[in-house]
């Protein structure tokens, strides 16, 4: 795994995954897998899936990456706390799957809280177990 920043602003978690290091077949399974992680979690919860590949190709003007076979989100959120309005902007948390021809790429935007960033960190890991 490793750490990044996206368009010079966003700091981001990424691991790419062959298709041959893992027991998952599409980005469907590695969700359901992400969501069994969030449900067994103490704090997290489950929201829901956002398909963006789907959702990108509707649009008259969407443009994907010719190597992007499909592309989803899993949105869930860690918020045991709500200290002050603004919070709201860093919630709630996705981690997004995307498949390319050989390999997966999961994906997450760096978390204001360290717990949060520690458990997506170790669900993606566990991509490849």
């Amino acid at each position: 795994m490793k750490q990044i920043i996206v368009m010079e602003k966003y700091p981001v978690f990424t691991l790419t995954v062959g298709k041959s290091e893992t027991k998952y077949k599409s980005v469907d399974e590695i969700l359901a897998y992400f969501k069994n992680q969030i449900e067994a979690h103490p704090v997290a919860v489950y929201i829901g899936e956002f398909d963006h590949y789907a959702h990108t190709k509707s649009l008259a003007e969407g443009k994907v990456a010719d190597d992007i076979k499909d592309a989803k989100n899993i949105i869930c959120c860690f918020g045991k706390s709500l200290p002050k309005a603004e919070v709201l902007s860093v919630r709630p948390r996705s981690i997004g799957v995307a498949e390319v021809d050989d390999s997966f790429v999961i994906s997450f935007l760096e978390a204001p809280n360290p717990d949060a960033n520690s458990a997506m960190e170790g669900w993606v890991k566990g991509v490849m177990a």
